[in-house]
């Protein structure tokens, strides 16, 4: 009988990246795979682990135990591009183990471009959900395209608290952990479904899941 639960080994680009985890997680249980992730806390560490894919994961297996059935890695497009990126991902994995699952996450050009799209969402995590100013928000098909998701995100909250003086300044210092909401909250049936970034994490998981179904 085929294992009815999956181990996976999620590597983020940074720690305010976690919430991607369970998002992953929601994309395999909708395929009727149960896939349990663990993000490793390298502060664990006696020694800093570098900054390349195949040291972290390196460094997550060390920590988790064992290979994981898959590894999740998650790095911004930024100006290097999508092909570079999944090249430096996939080559820093097998780096580590030939035997080893990989699935990219590779937003473009960041993060914060996956929410920019969710006017709804935005005001409530801004804590004005009945705003009414304009939060200049792009069209699906423009996201992927902006030089600087964050700061367009940035502003983005800003004009939906809708704040001045030092309360504005308060919502300004607020800006991860309202990252990390909407994170948490990003719905993957909604606006971002339109972008080429997170259709190719879908086919990832699609491919992935055929894989172990076949085995």
């Amino acid at each position: 009988m085929k294992r009815q639960t999956y181990e996976g080994l999620f590597v983020a680009e940074g720690t305010s990246d976690a919430p991607l985890s369970p998002l992953v997680e929601d994309l395999f249980r909708e395929r009727g795979v149960e896939l349990r992730v663990s993000s490793p806390n390298f502060a664990l560490l006696e020694k800093q682990v570098k900054k390349t894919v195949a040291a972290k994961v390196r460094a997550g297996i060390s920590l988790l135990g064992a290979e994981p059935d898959v590894v999740i890695v998650h790095r911004d497009a930024d100006n290097a591009g999508v092909p570079a990126r999944r090249a430096e991902i996939t080559d820093g994995v097998t780096e580590v183990s030939a035997t080893l699952t990989c699935c990219p996450v590779i937003p473009i050009r960041m993060t914060e471009a996956w929410l920019l799209l969710d006017d709804g969402a935005i005001r409530r995590v801004a804590g004005n959900p009945k705003g009414k100013s304009d939060l200049g928000l792009p069209h699906p098909r423009e996201v992927e395209r902006i030089a600087d998701p964050k700061q367009r995100l940035r502003d983005a909250l800003l004009a939906a608290a809708d704040k001045t003086g030092r309360r504005r300044e308060r919502g300004a210092n607020r800006f991860d952990s309202h990252r990390r909401q909407l994170l948490e909250r990003l719905d993957p049936h909604g606006p971002i479904s339109r972008l080429d970034g997170w259709n190719r994490l879908v086919e990832d998981v699609d491919r992935i899941v055929d894989l172990w179904r076949s085995a």
